[in-house]
């Protein structure tokens, strides 16, 4: 594998952004990592928690140290990023867990995506003949899906947690009780009147007193409790997931969902009605021997991470000393340009409607496909797997996507001390969701993850709307294993569709340019969907990158900003190495 260090090509450097200092040194003696007693003692790696805000890291550890598994952890980091990180996930809203069983060798998924109401058609975002525009439609009722985290905690922790059920609640219980300090990445949003005036927390009587108290941002620091969140979370750790789906607090949740401006049609049975889905990964075969497993539709994760990597192996130059360093940046943004085009014209939930999941990440296709490479000033298109593969054309049977989605998504990494892992990616959508709140807690606007105009050039597309749909998602939780078929790598982000380009960043940069997790995760953000390819340039050689792009021909995009929220590990042969996205709060911490 070659260690690239042009300074004029960020995606090839040595040298990335400044380390958090909570994650620089990333690599952990393992022996030191596994407390005795603990363990499975074939195991010798340790156990490591990587999540977005210190708080919520903390309750996994602890739940590591009493015993519990991965999935039990990351119960427990979840139901506390729900109170101190309420702008990017939330029991109101819902996620997609990848769960490897180390012991049985088995990957599972629970996909525990948000649905639309029984009463949900089409046209839902229709209003007086025409198509909502999207921030109409976010902070509208419309925007609500039935919450899938709650029911997705217990299917998971049914299927393989080994904790105590009520215990998991009890670090998020405690401090919604005492209190958390305000993170200053809250505090900011919240302060920002741009955001203050699209989010509008302060439209609501409930979420304006929670968010502004005294009509006042609230600031980094000040120490917020939330006594309503404690007592649903008492009640789901007392009862289960039938506190939640039926009684008060259901009921708060219908309230909410319905009233004005825009009210949905979420009733009671919605609710009740709710089930987990159970589904087996997308896992493809990289050249190198690399296996990488993902969450299937709707989620993207699984075919969008193997087609941009499975595309970036045939697109990747010759390794040489006389290969121009730029060439291997002009793979990787070939590789998603492609794979972006495939994914928003196939990509949705199919068990409505027919995805190709298995012949778009066919190797017959990924070679077929990587023969098509855009011309850098040309406008991208799906390919057709249908075709390539000798079977009936598939392109013909979707119009061109039209989904605008959000960025109020959190990931979690977690690899426990029998070598169990996970990797969930939960979301509300938009920040902070559809601003409206129940029990503590906010609601999700994660149908605006549809398609808001069902139809394109007279068909339909794949992602409209549907009584009991679950819209299409960018969630990309994705475990990879070496060619010895044991656990390498934990990753994944969030940032609306974005996160399918943070994802593959890290892959690219672990699995193919020689990276530590940290530097995978600091590595600035190319996201090359569509006719433009998007440079994070407020980042070390930034521009460089985007001044290199504009040099091949391509339109470029400069960006700041970026949301990515990367949370990862990776196996090592000494023990676990973390990284946490410097852009956000996040930690990635052994066991000790």
């Amino acid at each position: 594998m070659r260690h690239l260090t042009s300074l004029a090509l960020v995606l090839l450097l040595a040298a990335c952004a400044p380390q958090p200092a909570a994650t620089s040194a990333s690599t952990i003696d393992a022996q030191a990592s596994v407390p005795e007693s603990l363990g499975d003692l074939s195991w010798t790696k340790g156990g490591m928690v990587a999540a977005a805000n210190p708080y919520a890291v903390e309750a996994g550890l602890e739940v590591l140290r009493n015993g519990g598994n991965a999935i039990d952890a990351a119960i427990a980091v979840h139901a506390v990023l729900g109170l101190v990180e309420p702008e990017s996930s939330g029991i109101g809203g819902g996620a997609f867990l990848v769960y490897y069983d180390r012991g049985a060798d088995r990957i599972t998924v629970f996909d525990g995506r948000e649905t639309a109401p029984a009463a949900a058609t089409a046209d839902l975002f229709a209003k007086d003949g025409k198509t909502m525009d999207f921030i109409t439609a976010w902070q509208s009722g419309r925007s609500v899906g039935v919450p899938g985290q709650i029911a997705l905690y217990k299917a998971a922790h049914e299927a393989g947690g080994q904790a105590d059920w009520a215990s998991l609640f009890d670090p998020a219980i405690r401090l919604a009780e005492d209190g958390f300090k305000v993170s200053p990445k809250l505090a900011e949003i919240l302060a920002s009147e741009r955001l203050r005036a699209a989010i509008r927390l302060d439209d609501n009587p409930v979420t304006a007193a929670y968010f502004y108290p005294d009509g006042k941002p609230l600031a980094a620091g000040f120490v917020r409790t939330n006594p309503a969140y404690a007592a649903t979370l008492a009640a789901i750790a007392e009862e289960g997931p039938s506190a939640f789906y039926t009684g008060s607090i259901a009921a708060e949740i219908v309230a909410a969902t319905n009233d004005g401006p825009d009210g949905g049609s979420m009733t009671l049975d919605d609710l009740q009605n709710y089930k987990v889905a159970v589904r087996e990964p997308v896992c493809g075969e990289l050249q190198s021997g690399y296996k990488i497993c993902s969450a299937p539709p709707p989620s993207s994760g699984g075919i969008a991470q193997n087609l941009i990597m499975g595309l970036y192996d045939y697109l990747k130059p010759a390794d040489t000393p006389e290969t121009d360093e730029s060439l291997y940046l002009k793979a990787f943004v070939d590789a998603q340009r492609l794979a972006y085009a495939d994914r928003d014209h196939y990509v949705a939930d199919a068990d409505f409607v027919t995805v190709p999941t298995a012949e778009l990440i066919d190797p017959a296709y990924i070679r077929a496909r990587a023969k098509e490479v855009f011309a850098p000033d040309a406008k991208s298109y799906p390919g057709d797997p249908g075709i390539v593969l000798g079977k009936e054309p598939m392109r013909q049977m979707w119009g061109e996507d039209t989904t605008t989605p959000g960025a109020g998504t959190t990931h979690i990494s977690i690899i426990d001390l029998d070598g169990n892992a996970v990797a969930m990616t939960a979301t509300v959508e938009a920040a902070f969701g559809s601003s409206r709140m129940a029990g503590g807690f906010l609601l999700n606007n994660e149908l605006t993850d549809f398609a808001l105009t069902p139809t394109k050039g007279g068909k339909p597309v794949a992602n409209a709307p549907a009584a009991g749909k679950r819209p299409r998602s960018s969630m990309s939780p994705t475990l990879v294993f070496d060619k010895g078929g044991d656990l390498f790598m934990v990753t994944g982000s969030p940032g609306g569709n974005s996160i399918i380009a943070y994802v593959s960043k890290t892959l690219v940069g672990v699995l193919e340019w020689g990276k530590t997790a940290q530097e995978a995760a600091a590595l600035p953000n190319v996201i090359a969907r569509g006719d433009k390819v998007a440079v994070e340039v407020d980042v070390e050689g930034g521009p460089e990158a985007a001044q290199a792009l504009r040099d091949m021909g391509y339109t470029v995009e400069e960006r700041t900003g970026e949301n990515s929220g990367l949370h990862l590990i990776v196996v090592r042969d000494k023990g676990l190495e973390g990284g946490a996205d410097p852009r956000r709060e996040g930690v990635a911490l052994p066991i000790r």
